[in-house]
C-alpha cells in the first residue's frame, strides 16, 4: 500500500446527461455493465492507495454502498454543490488533504484502462491527451520545459485535460490554502472550478502532464456520447 490519498469529486448533478441523472448521480451511471467511479476505484485500488475520499452531494444516499465495498474508502459530504462551482468539493476534503501525495479524479469518468493509475509518478502532474489541432475543451499549455504554464480552456496542439491529476504532498498543501484564501472574499470563488485555482498559482506549483492515450480513459458528459461508448442505452430511445 503506497502512502497516497485519493479524492473523487462526485457532488454534481450531471444535468447535461439528463433525464437519466435525474434519477441517478452520474457518477453511478454504469458502462458495459459498471457505474463510471468503480472503474476509477479499482484502477486506484490497484495501485494501492491507502484511503479513498469521495466527495458526494447530489443524491448522495445512493453512494452509501461504496464503504461496505471497499474498504479503504470514505464518503465526505459538500453541503454547497447546488450553489458554489467544484472548488467546493475541494474545499470540503481540506481536512485530510497536505500529509500525503493525493490524486485528484473527476468521478464521471469511464476508466478502460486501469494501469493509467500505476504509473511511475515523481512529479506534480495533469494526465493530458495530445489532441492536434484546435480544441475547446480545458487545455494544458507548457513551455519548451514542459512544466504547465496555463490550464484553461482552448488551445492548438496541446494536451487536454482528461479529469485525473497527481499532486505531491506539498503542492497539496498549496492548493488546500489557496482555496481556503479563495473562501475569505466571497463573491470571487462561487463560480470557480478547483483548476482555476491551480491555474491562478502556477508560478508556486511546478506542473507537468503525464500523457496517456485517448482510448485509456474517457470523460463522459451526455447521453449521445453514452451511447456512443455503450450501445446498450440507445435501446432506451
Amino acid at each position: 500500500m503506497t502512502n497516497e490519498i485519493a479524492i473523487l469529486m462526485a457532488a454534481g448533478m450531471g444535468s447535461r446527461m439528463a433525464p437519466l441523472t435525474d434519477k441517478i448521480p452520474k457518477p453511478l451511471v454504469k458502462v458495459h455493465g459498471r457505474s463510471m467511479i468503480e472503474t476509477v476505484i479499482e484502477g486506484l485500488e490497484m495501485r494501492g492507495v491507502k484511503h479513498i475520499y469521495v466527495i458526494v452531494g447530489y443524491k448522495s444516499e445512493q453512494f452509501a454502498f461504496l464503504p461496505e465495498k471497499y474498504e479503504h474508502l470514505s464518503l465526505i459530504e459538500n453541503k454547497e454543490y447546488q450553489t458554489v462551482n467544484n472548488i467546493s468539493s475541494i474545499r470540503a476534503a481540506i481536512p485530510v488533504m497536505g500529509n500525503e501525495d493525493c490524486f485528484f479524479c473527476e468521478a464521471d469518468l469511464y476508466v478502460s484502462d486501469p494501469s493509467i493509475f500505476s504509473a511511475d509518478l515523481d512529479h506534480s502532474c495533469y494526465y493530458g491527451i495530445m489532441i492536434g489541432g484546435h480544441s475547446d475543451d480545458w487545455v494544458l499549455e507548457q513551455d519548451k520545459d514542459g512544466r504547465i504554464v496555463r490550464i484553461g480552456k482552448y488551445g492548438d496542439d496541446c494536451y487536454n485535460m482528461c479529469g485525473v491529476a497527481y499532486f505531491k504532498k506539498d503542492d497539496v498543501k498549496r492548493v488546500a490554502d489557496a482555496i481556503e484564501e479563495k473562501y475569505r472574499h466571497p463573491g470571487t470563488y462561487e463560480n470557480l472550478f478547483w483548476d482555476d485555482v491551480v491555474n491562478e498559482n502556477l508560478a508556486n506549483i511546478d506542473l507537468t502532464v503525464h500523457g496517456i492515450r485517448r482510448e485509456q480513459i474517457v470523460e463522459i458528459d451526455t447521453q449521445k456520447e453514452l451511447e456512443q461508448i455503450d450501445p446498450d442505452y440507445r435501446k432506451y430511445n
